[in-house]
């Protein structure tokens, strides 16, 4: 269903790029799905954090396209965890077992929320070397729901996924928006009571992340201008907890730029990437930079001037 629609690139994907599963807590029961993709000799890979609904291929066009750069990208799902700190300890320990000291991270609207507390988490032994954060935001009372937060393991699934698809785009769409949106729906699917009720609970649990503790990570923020889950006002408050970040602006996206408006969300990625390359904290194979780069600044002249003509 939404495999074919969204791109043909997603079975070739599936078929190149192993899902591996990892468990690094005491309990069996919790387990990390992961694609780890790109050179291995990169120390401070780029990984992709998914929305409520979202499993670790929602980002494979991310994953071919970067990789194909030269990057090295993990995309995950999580496990079930049912608080901000049990995230952020199996998160800490998932990076040990990969052998990860920093890393960058993107994050999706629940994940964006997740990789900011996961920084705020480890502020005094920083893992997070940079965010960018898509279509997120920095206060779980945004949703109006943190009276709930705490009955979210009692509902069933199918209602727990209507709550889901109530924040999803509805009314006339692109072809490529409504592809995006019938393959979130689809992976929504695949996600079991417990996977979609935890997930629920983290993204309204009563929360907040405290800037002072992260104000030194260089930030992207990234978010559209066409209708989404996130209101206005949550945009704003993101701008003002990162007065110094930079903005990457997409006209329209929705919920899930990332599956229908890839090229530009992979275009502000590589920019975002660019001012680490040549150091330790490169996710990029050094042999790749210099066509790496000018295919960046190609793009980018491209788009602006694209852009003008508007």
């Amino acid at each position: 269903m939404g495999e074919i629609k969204v791109s043909p690139d997603y079975n070739w994907f599936r078929s190149t790029v192993p899902l591996k599963k990892i468990i690094v807590d005491d309990d069996d029961s919790k387990v990390w799905s992961l694609y780890d993709a790109g050179p291995r000799s990169i120390r401070c890979p780029l990984i992709f954090l998914p929305p409520v609904s979202g499993t670790a291929d929602v980002f494979f066009q991310q994953i071919l396209a970067l990789t194909g750069w030269g990057y090295r990208v993990i995309a995950l799902q999580y496990p079930v965890y049912w608080d901000h700190l049990e995230f952020c300890d199996g998160f800490r320990k998932l990076l040990d077992h990969l052998q990860l000291d920093k890393v960058h991270l993107f994050g999706a609207s629940l994940g964006g929320f997740l990789a900011q507390k996961f920084a705020e988490y480890t502020h005094k032994s920083p893992r997070v070397q940079s965010l960018i954060l898509c279509n997120s935001f920095s206060d779980t009372s945004i949703f109006n729901q943190t009276w709930t937060a705490n009955s979210f393991w009692l509902m069933p699934a199918f209602m727990l996924k209507k709550i889901v698809l109530g924040n999803f785009a509805s009314g006339p769409l692109d072809p490529e928006m409504a592809d995006g949106i019938d393959f979130m729906v689809d992976r929504l699917e695949s996600l079991g009571q417990s996977e979609l009720a935890s997930r629920l609970t983290l993204n309204c649990q009563n929360s907040y992340v405290e800037p002072h503790k992260i104000r030194d990570i260089p930030v992207t923020i990234m978010d559209v201008f066409d209708q989404s889950a996130l209101s206005t006002e949550a945009k704003e408050e993101m701008y003002k907890l990162y007065p110094n970040a930079r903005r990457a602006h997409l006209k329209t996206g929705g919920n899930f730029p990332y599956l229908c408006r890839s090229a530009e969300v992979n275009l502000y990625i590589q920019i975002h990437l660019l001012q680490f390359h040549g150091t330790r904290y490169a996710a990029i194979d050094p042999s790749m930079v210099s066509a790496e780069e000018l295919e960046v600044q190609k793009i980018s002249l491209h788009t602006s001037h694209e852009q003008e003509e508007q």
